[in-house]
């Protein structure tokens, strides 16, 4: 993987434009060449599952109820998940595929498209060889826990766009339409120049898969308290919140300062349980940042909140929560409260009808790709003590790698 990111690394950043989108209707010789299945009503696109466990389960659910998809594979490190997802929907035996490359086994099974629900540290490898193979690639946030997972994302999104074939990143908000219309908005001026944010994820403690152990399926199936498996709460939880920050503001930040600690989620995994940061953008004060995973006995607003404030208004957001625009031009959203699935229906939809439309601009990649550096960069700030900038991430070739020993591949 290592050569690979290194190859791909040079020619994201010697590409650092942003695809313009071309979308042109009807089906592209890349899809036809894939042979899909038509339905009675919709064309059906075959797809293979990488990731079965509860995100990866809930994200098939609605990849079925969508009508236009077939689960044809499906991949997981243990038997059971696969099992567990196969067996829902009718996955024979034979196309249920374990062990660390079961995503190889699943490319074998000529799938349309692959969905990529396994822990972050797995997508860049996963996506980059569902592109080689010609497949198109819809993936979960975040895309990567690292600097160089992340640029090979980038580059394998504008592979695949070169290739002819789709490639989505699944951020919920991004396809809900209040959000949609707020952040346009605030794009076009409504709440003036921008003078400070704010930006939080709190919430009580995640829930364990299985009891604490020191043994590397342990750790896979707790991954999401595993650092190096997860990118930390701040990238694979918090990013929610930062994507908002991230697309309000329209621009990477200068640089950022802060801390994080872990008080009192100790029992599992090396993951903090709290961070606390300022991101420094131009021109204004800055958006400070804080998150937290532990009880909070009580203390309101809880949620995941990202608030702008400028010299006509404020942009106020919450995930599940209201939407809207204080000011002089106001503007009055609404509620989110099932944006959870909502979110990623709206996401597949869009991948469908891209697909057939051959729709390859691929443009849910940068944004996506951006948020992604700015939490590392928070990240690297607190575990670091020192103020990173911009630059330093971008030059960052360092590699969160998990203990992967005794897993089966």
């Amino acid at each position: 993987m290592t050569g690979k990111i290194t190859e791909l690394m040079t020619e994201a950043n010697s590409r650092r434009g942003f695809i313009k989108k071309t979308a042109a209707a009807g089906l592209t010789a890349a899809v036809a060449s894939r042979g899909l299945a038509q339905g009675a009503n919709t064309p059906t696109i075959k797809i293979g599952v990488v990731g079965c466990g509860g995100r990866g389960g809930f994200i098939a659910s609605l990849f079925k109820a969508h009508g236009g998809y077939e689960i044809i594979a499906v991949g997981d490190y243990f038997q059971d998940k696969a099992d567990e997802v196969g067996e829902k929907y009718s996955v024979p035996v034979s196309h249920r595929f374990t062990g660390l490359n079961n995503y190889k086994k699943v490319l074998e099974a000529k799938p349309d498209a692959l969905v990529i629900t396994s822990p972050p540290f797995f997508h860049p490898e996963q996506a980059a060889s569902a592109v080689d193979a010609g497949i198109h690639v819809y993936v979960a946030k975040p895309v990567a826990v690292d600097v160089p997972g992340t640029l090979l994302i980038e580059a394998t999104s504008k592979k695949a766009t070169a290739k002819k074939l789709t490639f989505l990143v699944d951020f919920q908000t991004r396809s809900q339409p209040f959000f949609v219309e707020a952040l346009k908005r605030v794009h076009e001026g409504a709440i003036g120049d921008i003078a400070f944010g704010e930006a939080y994820y709190h919430c009580n403690r995640l829930k364990l898969k299985v009891p604490p152990a020191d043994d590397s399926e342990s750790r896979l199936r707790n991954w999401v308290f595993m650092k190096n498996l997860s990118g930390d709460i701040i990238n694979e939880q918090n990013i929610h919140t930062l994507d908002v920050m991230s697309w309000a503001m329209n621009k990477p930040p200068l640089h950022a300062v802060g801390g994080c600690a872990r008080k009192t989620r100790v029992d599992v995994g090396d993951c903090n349980d709290c961070f606390a940061l300022q991101y420094q953008y131009p021109d204004c004060a800055g958006v400070t940042f804080s998150s937290r995973q532990f009880n909070g006995y009580g203390t309101q607003p809880d949620g995941i909140v990202c608030r702008i404030f400028g010299s006509k208004g404020v942009l106020e957001t919450k995930y599940g929560g209201q939407v809207l625009i204080r000011g002089e031009n106001f503007y009055r959203g609404g509620e989110t409260k099932q944006i959870y699935k909502e979110g990623v229906s709206n996401n597949i939809a869009a991948f469908h009808k891209m697909i057939l439309e051959g729709d390859v601009s691929n443009a849910t990649t940068a944004p996506s790709v951006r948020s992604n550096l700015v939490t590392i960069m928070g990240r690297t700030a607190a575990y670091t003590g020192k103020v990173v900038t911009w630059d330093e991430i971008m030059k960052d070739t360092s590699r969160m790698q998990p203990n992967l020993a005794g897993l089966k591949s």
